[in-house]
């Protein structure tokens, strides 16, 4: 029997290793599970010098070693997966698979990297508490807005709790970040997409676009979900993650 990769996650810009832990509550035990703090997040606030997307796969590598994780199955949300195209491309040997939870391989497009810098002039001029009070709300499907007020709470304590250097920082470090279709095109691992068809924050048109890269791709549409499909959607969501787990165990 081969010893199964570890399934590492990755969470998004301004949340941290928390949002994972209702998601992988009941994931079977014969699944090794590592889900770090990126840099600047959750508990891992000592001061960063550089919050790009190569820096956080540089560090997401470091903690795989120090876990003497040699294979890795990277389920990476929204900025995660920014974060592990970026390992993919650096460390390729190290991934079996890679899943982009709400996430794109694309660069910003110019309006939306001239929405980051509108969020960053907000936040520069009303603070981080402000902020997190608008900025959560709309990443749900509207159908979810109102019936997840503890996912809502929870996303908006978490951010909240993030230093303003955090949000400067990453949200300067998206915009500026690489195009990284080729890490696709010449994965030699499978990949797998799951996109709300309702998300603002990555248009569904786009990741239709990503899921014709890589040579093996499985995809998962989710109607009536926004850009938190591991909230909105939990057990579909799951249950696509462990059926590509089981594939690349394979």
């Amino acid at each position: 029997m081969h010893q199964h990769p570890t399934l590492v996650f990755l969470h998004g810009f301004i949340e941290s290793r928390e949002i994972w832990t209702g998601f992988t509550r009941d994931f079977p035990n014969d699944y090794p599970i590592f889900a770090p703090d990126l840099l600047g997040h959750g508990d891992n606030t000592a001061p960063v010098v550089n919050y790009s997307m190569r820096a956080q796969a540089d560090y997401v590598a470091k903690q795989l070693q120090q876990q003497n994780i040699e294979k890795a199955v990277l389920i990476g949300h929204s900025m995660g997966g920014y974060v592990a195209l970026a390992l993919a491309e650096k460390h390729p040997e190290l991934v079996a698979g890679l899943c982009l939870l709400n996430s794109s391989a694309l660069a910003d497009t110019d309006e939306k990297k001239q929405n980051r810098e509108k969020n960053i002039d907000f936040i520069e001029r009303h603070g981080v508490e402000k902020f997190m009070n608008s900025f959560v709300r709309p990443l749900f499907a509207p159908a979810h807005r109102d019936s997840m007020p503890e996912q809502l709470r929870m996303l908006e304590n978490i951010g909240k709790a993030t230093p303003k250097e955090t949000f400067i920082g990453g949200l300067r470090a998206m915009a500026a970040r690489a195009d990284r279709t080729q890490v696709l095109r010449e994965a030699q691992f499978p990949v797998l997409v799951i996109a709300g068809k309702e998300d603002l924050a990555v248009p569904f048109e786009q990741s239709i676009e990503v899921t014709q890269l890589a040579p093996v791709t499985y995809a998962l549409f989710l109607a009536e979900v926004g850009h938190l499909a591991y909230l909105e959607a939990p057990e579909r969501t799951r249950q696509a993650v462990l059926d590509f787990a089981a594939v690349t165990f394979a």
